[in-house]
């Protein structure tokens, strides 16, 4: 009998009544192993009332109360990593190694949520004027929603959840359909945490979940990560309905190599960011910008490397890469190496065609590397999100900014070299949210904010860090001022000594 995932609502899994359902696939294997429940729009505010009827309270909760289940929540997700890394292979198909990076990197905020004390601080200054003191605190915004896709299960929704809910608000996710037993699984430790019933919530579905959740006038403020156009749509509508909204969008991006550069050093890196997790993330390196003559042999020794590289199952320990999330989307990523050579790239490597023995059903691709990739290829153009690199060349430092700046994404980029003063530059000329100087994958640590620029990010916050805290809250300015004790009427006795 096939699995069916059920939403979570109210503290506990509720069977979708929709009658609608989706499929949820290995991609190893390409079977169906899995429905997962659509939310019609009466389910969707099914569980937005659970998260309004819960925040009367959690919203007024102590924030030793909300930290003390988060630290609990912490110690269970620790416990239970390699099982939830299991279930985000099953049905995204990532080898179990980048899915256990995934939970490590979503623990981070964890972290964090934990010491939110610290970034709930607020301002006092006294005496302004006489007898009176300014005070500027910060209080949560009751429902907020999270929009999250199918590339990080566990980490995207765990950038949001757990500092929203650590600054007092409720939480309703709608995780993608494609792989959601991560978010179940999650909702379930929250509540073996101590959750109160209705903090958080798991709606699945598809466009009527999210376009209900959008429009919601109980919902105060949205999170989102995915594709440009989708980005684009959440912050209209969201913001034409009176919401908050941070929508992260998509990327294309680069990685602009020096002639001074350890090129070992830079090919390593390349490979590992433009292959692994197969490409499917927002912060993969998609083109590599080869400055001056060193472009032969940088492609030379990225062409080696990637060769190497073992791909297979994600539940294969000896995999270092699996299949792409759906065969629709692995034939999309496979037509752009299809139609480069027409669009005047090199070939270097072509890996569609690619199966593994025993697995010949899944939604296999193998590594492609394009050459000389001109910048009005659809290759070099759109977000491919799969492991194709293209490589472009350029003569000078400028000229390759000046590339980089063209782009109209601006998520992530990284410059290798050994010269300080040409990063320096690199790194406040680059138009982009994210810059890594001999780091590939800048993905900024969890006290320090995500986001991008450009058509990456839509909206005025970053997720996490100290953007998390005042995205999640909003401030209020309280001006007092009390008369002093020692002009009570006559009559009255405080206590107080009188002075006059």
């Amino acid at each position: 009998m096939t699995k069916i995932v059920n939403h979570w609502i109210g503290g506990k899994a509720v069977e979708g009544t929709s009658g609608d359902h989706g499929p949820v696939t290995d991609p190893a294997t390409g079977r169906i192993t899995t429905k997962v429940a659509f939310a019609s729009a009466g389910e969707v505010d099914a569980a937005v009332a659970a998260a309004k009827d819960a925040f009367a309270g959690w919203g007024r909760s102590s924030l030793a109360q909300r930290t003390s289940i988060l630290f609990r929540f912490r110690a269970l997700l620790d416990a239970h990593r390699d099982e939830i890394a299991e279930l985000i292979t099953a049905e995204h198909g990532k080898v179990h190694s980048d899915a256990l990076g995934e939970v490590a990197r979503g623990l981070e905020i964890v972290d964090l949520a934990c010491g939110i004390n610290v970034q709930l601080k607020g301002e006092l200054s006294t005496e302004v004027a006489s007898r009176v003191d300014v005070a500027a605190i910060r209080q949560p915004l009751g429902v907020v929603v999270g929009i999250t896709p199918f590339n990080f299960p566990a980490m995207v929704p765990m950038w949001m959840f757990p500092i929203a809910i650590a600054c007092g608000n409720t939480f309703v996710l709608k995780p993608s359909e494609k792989d959601p037993s991560a978010s179940v699984r999650i909702a379930e430790l929250l509540a073996e945490a101590g959750l109160p019933d209705g903090v958080f919530n798991v709606v699945h579905g598809d466009r009527i979940a999210v376009d209900r959740l959008l429009e919601h006038p109980d919902v105060k403020a949205v999170s989102f990560v995915g594709s440009t156009p989708i980005a684009r749509h959440i912050h209209t509508t969201a913001s034409a309905h009176g919401k908050r909204v941070q929508a992260l969008g998509g990327a294309k991006n680069h990685m602009l190599v020096l002639p001074d550069a350890d090129l070992d050093a830079a090919a390593d890196a390349a490979v590992s960011a433009a292959y692994g997790s197969a490409g499917e993330r927002c912060m993969a390196i998609s083109a590599v910008v080869a400055v001056g003559a060193i472009g032969d042999t940088l492609v030379e020794k990225i062409r080696e490397r990637a060769e190497k590289i073992r791909i297979g199952p994600g539940s294969d320990p000896e995999s270092e890469m699996g299949p792409l999330i759906t065969a629709a989307h692995r034939d999309k990523v496979a037509s752009y190496v299809a139609g480069a050579a027409a669009e005047g790239a090199e070939v270097v490597l072509d890996g569609t065609g690619y199966t593994v023995e025993g697995h010949e059903d899944g939604h296999w691709i193998g590594i492609s590397l394009l050459d000389r990739v001109p910048t009005g290829a659809k290759a070099y153009r759109d977000e491919i999100f799969g492991p194709v690199l293209c490589v472009l060349r350029v003569d000078t430092y400028e000229e390759g900014v000046a590339l980089i700046n063209a782009s109209p994404y601006g998520n992530g980029t990284a410059v290798f070299t050994r010269d300080g003063g040409a990063a320096r530059r690199f790194q406040l000329e680059v138009e982009a949210g994210m810059v890594g100087v001999n780091v590939p994958i800048p993905v900024p640590v969890g006290y320090h904010s995500f986001g991008g620029w450009k058509d990456s990010l839509f909206g005025d916050h970053h997720v996490y860090g100290n953007d998390g805290t005042h995205f999640y809250t909003r401030g209020k300015v309280v001006t007092t001022r009390w008369p002093d004790p020692a002009d009570a009427p006559e009559g009255v006795d405080l206590g107080f000594p009188r002075t006059h």
